[in-house]
């Protein structure tokens, strides 16, 4: 199995860091204005990184906001350029991250499950 090594995910995590700068500060599309970068794994070779990201608001076009990341990756990536001491900034590739939402899905049916047996118990 594959482990990245440790110089690449500190890498990933200072992409992380300035991506979310970069997002919240210097993209001005309003659509992707509550996105949060969850992860970011850099390859080995620091030719490519999979940007993990989710909607802080119930998002239904996650399609569109990871298209338009995905539009707005060159950008980020020359801006990546500027702050990085690296040799070669990594090509951004955007996914949504459904494990929040899935998460926050399998909370609610625990507190629902949760309520109803407290109401069992009373009758």
């Amino acid at each position: 199995m594959h482990t990245e090594s440790q110089r690449s995910k500190k890498v990933g995590e200072q992409i992380q860091r300035e991506l979310a700068l970069i997002i919240n500060q210097e993209i001005k599309d309003p659509r992707v204005s509550w996105v949060t970068v969850a992860a970011v794994h850099v390859s080995r070779d620091f030719a490519h990184a999979k940007v993990y990201v989710t909607s802080l608001v119930e998002n239904k076009n996650r399609e569109q906001l990871v298209q338009i990341l995905n539009n707005a990756s060159g950008f980020m990536r020359r801006q990546l350029g500027k702050i990085l001491k690296i040799r070669t900034v990594p090509e951004l590739h955007f996914v949504y991250d459904e494990s929040v939402e899935y998460g926050n899905r399998l909370s609610k049916l625990i507190d629902d499950a949760v309520a109803h047996d407290k109401i069992s118990k009373q009758d």
